[in-house]
């Protein structure tokens, strides 16, 4: 039954974003593994259509928050206004208080906006006015990104992309997808037709079945060997946390169980070890780095056991 619903989910998306089978498994694997979710590239190749999609599908209670440069803590947050009538201040929540958050263009707000989202993201709470409030369950953030280069853009400092478990790129279609893209519905016009092919409940059940996929301690012994190779080489400015080593575990379980297994191999860890690692990783170049040159050090330098 669970089964069944997740990969209708996957299905229903493969129609509407095309010729990205591999970019949408990997949304998959990161909210099954509890994961937020960056997906970062140029404009118009479908970000935000991604993200509205999973939002649909996934059957959850989703408001999308457009990042522009006046955006404030308090119009993510929420904030206590003081009400004449009773003499009080009463809490108005703000849209974080939604169980998935569509935060578009995210690095077009200031850095003072973005870190509202770091005690959320981590923790799935929110302190406002020195008052702790919990948030939903399950809480996602799937953010979209443009290139930093581009005029208006503030760069995500590390501390808030170490907070995504996983960052993509959707890249131009294929001839042969942009060719039936030309000639299909438009895409947001069948986005309108969509049902849910999952609850929150099957989702929390899928969650759950993800903790219980095996790790053996070879699996476990080449990743450690994969986070102490990005820690002791000269190739990257900082190695690979912890906490980047606990998410890529998670992310190879959830990957494990979209191919309907209960254990871990090899493949799963490097199946998803480009969008954990490649945005938690910089070469120690003066030149910006291409996430597939990472990557591919990272992978060569560590023979699996």
């Amino acid at each position: 039954m669970k089964e069944a619903s997740l990969q209708a989910a996957i299905t229903a998306c493969e129609e509407i974003i095309l010729g990205k089978s591999q970019q949408i498994r990997l949304a998959f694997c990161c909210l099954l593994a509890k994961g937020h979710l960056l997906i970062e590239d140029r404009p118009g190749v479908g970000k935000t259509t991604l993200a509205n999609t999973l939002a649909q599908v996934l059957g959850l209670s989703h408001q999308r928050i457009q990042f522009t440069s006046d955006l404030l803590p308090a119009d993510l947050l929420g904030c206590a206004i003081y009400q004449i009538e009773n003499s009080q201040f009463h809490f108005h929540p703000g849209p974080i208080f939604h169980q998935l958050i569509l935060a578009d263009e995210i690095n077009r707000t200031s850095p003072k906006t973005q870190s509202a989202l770091l005690e959320a993201m981590e923790e799935q709470q929110v302190t406002v006015e020195g008052q702790t409030r919990p948030l939903n369950v399950p809480f996602f953030v799937i953010a979209t990104q443009n290139p930093n280069q581009q005029s208006g853009t503030f760069p995500l400092p590390e501390s808030q992309l170490d907070r995504f478990l996983m960052c993509i790129s959707l890249g131009y279609p294929d001839p042969e997808a942009e060719r039936r893209l030309l000639q299909g519905e438009d895409p947001r016009h069948k986005m309108a037709h969509l049902s849910n092919a999952l609850t929150p409940e099957l989702l929390l059940q899928l969650q759950q079945q993800v903790n219980s996929v095996h790790a053996s301690d070879a699996l476990l012994d080449y990743l450690q060997h994969l986070l102490a190779f990005s820690r002791q080489t000269k190739h990257f400015i900082d190695g690979l946390s912890p906490r980047a080593g606990m998410g890529l575990l998670r992310a190879a379980r959830a990957w494990a169980l979209l191919e309907q297994r209960d254990y871990l191999l090899p493949e799963d860890l490097q199946a998803v070890l480009p969008a954990v690692v490649g945005h938690r990783l910089q070469l120690n170049q003066n030149s910006p780095s291409e996430r597939e040159v990472v990557v591919e050090k990272l992978l060569n330098g560590v023979a699996i056991p």
